[in-house]
């Protein structure tokens, strides 16, 4: 299923409406004085870690960009899971999630203490995404 982003353009940097006037998943956006200029609302943590992700693969981004990511204060929140021995991703993710297959999800939620999907260790505290 494919992300669906609705976008608000405008000419002014103060007609830009702030994150709390945005829905989930809405993004506001405007070019002004050379930088973009985007404000937008997601669901969780995990999602916030992965733009900014992506908007770092760009060179010089620190120069070209200014953004604000929130997170919905509706939305459900994430949970956490400790590591057991003998847990794998695809384990956690169809106890928590009832798919295997969304074990990426749960990767993605946690690359700032993982490096490689196999590579888990007990007593690790990972984020199970609320939305895989």
């Amino acid at each position: 299923m494919a992300n669906t982003i609705r976008v608000r353009r405008s000419t002014t940097t103060s007609a830009v409406p702030t994150t709390g006037q945005l829905s989930e998943g809405e993004l506001a956006v405007n070019v002004y004085d050379g930088k973009l200029f985007f404000k937008g609302t997601v669901k969780n943590q995990s999602e916030v870690n992965r733009i900014w992700d992506a908007i770092k693969t760009v060179p010089d981004w620190r120069n070209d960009l200014v953004g604000e990511i929130s997170i919905d204060p509706q939305a459900p929140k994430d949970v956490t899971y400790t590591v057991k021995p003998g847990d794998t991703l695809s384990k956690i993710a169809r106890e928590q999630l009832g798919d295997a297959n969304a074990y990426m999800a749960i990767f993605d939620a946690n690359t700032d203490q993982l490096s490689d999907p196999d590579k888990i260790r007990p007593g690790q505290v990972l984020t199970i995404p609320s939305a895989a």
